[in-house]
């Protein structure tokens, strides 16, 4: 009989296994991946320094690979905060290690992007990763790779420089193997739209063959950051009251309660403790597992708490939104635009705000072959992959009747939604899409309407003008003779002026209302 062998392995061990799940399933979705994962922990680096960030990438083939790809270089450079040198090593070698496991909004959910596109270039080119980092004192440089039975960096130099021009930020230089040549596309759109959720950042981007591409900042606004958050006892997990349970040191129910808990009150945390059959004055240590099943479910329940805190999440704004869209669409200033920002609110005890846009108009009709484009955004994260699969798509095609707002199939309009929450409901540890959680079906569906309320008045209005404008050009050619005529029956010398009218026929439509108005006047006086 053959023995069973039973065995464990590390996180890094795991990922380097299954790094498909991560993104990193071919070449080309490999290098896109890198991409995205590297820029966003600059973008948040920035941001948690408060300043607009400038971002310079570069990817350079290096030589052909055995299976047809190529291997890149691939180098990042931000103005963030910088690394504290004794994290570095392990901020990029060690999976699971990072600093965004608080309760409020961030791009990042796992801790783990960074570190396992440094893997996948260890595993694919066995190339050691290099990270320049200061936090405004000295330059710290390592060389390392990550050892990935044990899950820890190993570091294979360590240089201190000094920092006389006083640099502060990270950057990031490894080999990995790649297909640019297929993912070039989304590279570029991915770029693009962060640029337009971020309008504040300046991004440079160099491409293996040189060519420089530009995304310029359009605002120095920034929006404000998120605040970390207590949890909210609807959103609580078995798991999570244990070891909230565990650490405490309130000496009661109702001051645990209180303490862990936010928006819990004296009054709320002893009517929901008597709700769920527990006495108030009972110590948090004596709970048995039972209690604390019997208290997640009835907090679950529990109608009484308060919505939960806003204040963990920071959405981009519908002045910064518009500014973002306006710039990458080169929209211009009759072009339809109309930005949507719903109120917060919550799924499964985690709070979330939606921001939508609609834009129409002659600038989008140049870009785009009919239809509806769609643009979705999580945590001001582009989403390019697997638009069919995720509720965006599900409420553009299926909830919205575009009938009922003017809308035919092959009218040009594009579509943003910007979804913000402390946990995005990804349906992939590859954030590719969102899954159809019914509260933000919900509220998409309805931040979509709302826009698109205004989009049938602007395309009315637009029809309408349209079809005065018809009506004057029918003016415009047999009014002279009209008023030749009409000189002559009443024996005037000169036909009266038409020129006015005729200028209104000529005019741009925003201008056609306008000098509608003044028609009648100028007949009148003339006739």
């Amino acid at each position: 009989m053959t023995e069973v062998e039973y065995q464990s392995i590390s996180p890094s061990d795991f990922f380097y296994r299954n790094r498909e799940i991560a993104g990193f399933s071919n070449p080309s979705r490999a290098i896109y991946a890198a991409v995205r994962e590297l820029v966003e922990n600059s973008l948040d680096a920035c941001e948690a320094r408060r300043v607009p960030p400038n971002i310079y990438l570069r990817i350079t083939e290096v030589a052909a690979s055995e299976t047809g790809s190529s291997i890149y270089t691939l180098r990042i450079e931000d103005n963030g905060t910088g690394v504290p040198a004794e994290h570095i090593p392990h901020c990029f070698g060690q999976v699971f290690y990072g600093s965004k496991y608080t309760l409020k909004q961030a791009r990042g959910t796992f801790g783990l992007g960074g570190t396992i596109t440094i893997l996948y270039g260890q595993i694919t080119t066995h190339k050691p990763v290099r990270i320049t980092s200061s936090t405004g004192g000295d330059i710290h440089e390592y060389e390392m790779m990550i050892d990935i039975e044990h899950n820890r960096p190993l570091i294979l130099k360590h240089t201190v420089l000094d920092n006389k021009k006083g640099w502060r930020g990270t950057a990031v230089e490894l080999q990995l193997e790649g297909d640019y040549s297929r993912s070039r596309y989304r590279l570029y759109e991915y770029l693009k739209q962060t640029a337009m959720v971020n309008p504040y950042a300046d991004i440079t981007f160099v491409d293996p063959r040189g060519r420089l591409y530009r995304f310029k900042r359009a605002t120095e606004q920034m929006p404000p950051l998120p605040k970390p958050v207590k949890p909210h006892p609807h959103g609580i997990d078995v798991e999570t009251f244990r070891r909230l349970v565990a650490i405490t040191k309130a000496r009661s129910m109702k001051a645990f309660m209180m303490e862990h808990f936010q928006g819990v009150g004296p009054t709320t945390a002893e009517k929901f403790l008597r709700a769920a059959k527990i006495n108030p004055k009972a110590k948090p240590s004596s709970l048995k597992p039972e209690d604390i099943v019997r208290l997640v479910r009835a907090a679950r329940e529990f109608n009484d708490f308060i919505r939960p805190d806003p204040s963990c999440l920071s959405p981009i704004g519908v002045e910064l939104l518009e500014t973002g869209i306006r710039k990458e669409l080169n929209l211009r200033e009759d072009d339809f635009l109309k930005v949507v920002q719903r109120k917060p609110a919550t799924y499964l005890g985690f709070p979330f705000i939606v921001e939508a846009a609609i834009a129409h108009g002659k600038s989008i009709a140049k870009q785009s072959r009919g239809g509806i484009t769609i643009y979705r955004f999580a945590n001001r994260i582009p989403l390019l992959f697997d638009e069919s699969s995720g509720v965006v798509w599900k409420v553009v095609n299926r909830n919205i009747n575009w009938a009922t707002y003017k809308v035919s199939s092959d009218t040009p309009l594009v579509v943003v939604v910007h979804v913000c929450s402390t946990k995005i409901p990804y349906k992939t540890v590859g954030k590719e899409y969102m899954a159809d959680q019914p509260e933000v079906e919900r509220e998409i569906t309805n931040a979509l309407r709302s826009a698109a309320r205004s989009l049938r008045l602007y395309i009315a209005r637009s029809i309408r003008l349209a079809h005065e404008k018809r009506r004057l050009n029918i003016f415009g050619k047999y009014l002279p003779k009209i008023a030749e005529f009409s000189a002559k029956l009443s024996d005037r010398e000169e036909p009266p002026d038409v020129r006015p009218l005729l200028a209104a026929v000529s005019a741009s439509l925003p201008e056609v209302e306008k000098k509608i108005s003044e028609v009648p006047q100028i007949v009148g006086q003339d006739s």
